[in-house]
């Protein structure tokens, strides 16, 4: 078994090191001054942030309602819940545009009657990412309330809390690692989203994230494509580790 997980060590850390390895670090801030660079990168933590957001606001009703209620067709609700996990990314960015493309099922009334394109702008960027991250607090979300003793929370009922302040007050301390720990696994998939990006957002100034750009890049540049491949890999490295005790502590 250790042998093994050295193994899984090696297969998952090995890349990082050849990156590191084949990088010409005496150019770093030349790539980093580059037109566009760091534009990129700002855009890709608003536009991760922003579909994170999203994802909590329409992922915890979610992972409440498949934990709590037994309902027909649950399992269904859950697998298409959960699909975009393992779905390839370009079919999603395909998906999305037949719901919001201007002839799409949703686009098409935006824009007749509203005057509003989403694909190819930066909230197009922000839907890309939140489809491909979603899953991952949803999942989370739904693990921990479902590990919640209900005992506390028909104590709190019988002692004349309103379900509101139960749930504020019994329910969102108990989970709140859990649903803190999907919040970050959901950012940092959004944060390297680039399938379905590209295919429904589009390369332009407005959804030029840090993927598309490092991907440009590597077709002109190899070595500043691995330098940017390191700035993000060292971002995302940063923010899960330092919130690996108080946030991600509820995955162990």
């Amino acid at each position: 078994m250790g042998l093994l997980a050295a193994g899984a060590v090696v297969l998952c850390a090995l890349p990082l090191v050849g990156l590191a390895w084949r990088a010409p670090w005496s150019s770093l801030f030349t790539q980093l001054g580059r037109p566009g660079v760091r534009t990129a990168l700002w855009l890709s933590l608003v536009c991760s942030i922003l579909a994170t957001a999203v994802s909590i606001v329409l992922g915890l009703p979610l992972a409440w309602t498949l934990a709590r209620f037994d309902f027909p067709g649950r399992r269904v609700v859950r697998a298409l819940a959960v699909l975009p996990m393992v779905l390839p990314p370009v079919v999603g960015g395909l998906a999305l545009l037949t719901v919001f493309g201007r002839r799409g099922l949703i686009g098409q009334w935006l824009d007749a009657w509203f005057g509003i394109t989403v694909p190819y702008t930066t909230a197009a960027a922000v839907l890309a990412e939140a489809f491909v991250a979603m899953p991952f607090f949803v999942v989370t979300a739904e693990a921990g309330l479902r590990s919640v003793d209900r005992r506390y929370e028909d104590a709190a009922r019988t002692l004349g809390a309103s379900r509101a302040m139960t749930f504020r007050r019994v329910t969102m301390p108990l989970v709140g690692p859990s649903l803190a720990a999907g919040a970050v696994l959901c950012w940092a998939r959004a944060l390297g989203e680039f399938g379905a990006t590209i295919t429904f957002a589009g390369d332009s100034p407005r959804t030029d994230t840090m993927p598309l750009q490092i991907f440009l890049t590597f077709q002109d540049d190899p070595g500043g494509a691995l330098v940017l491949s390191l700035v993000l890999i060292i971002v995302s490295l940063v923010v899960l580790v330092g919130l690996r005790d108080r946030w991600l502590g509820a995955l162990r």
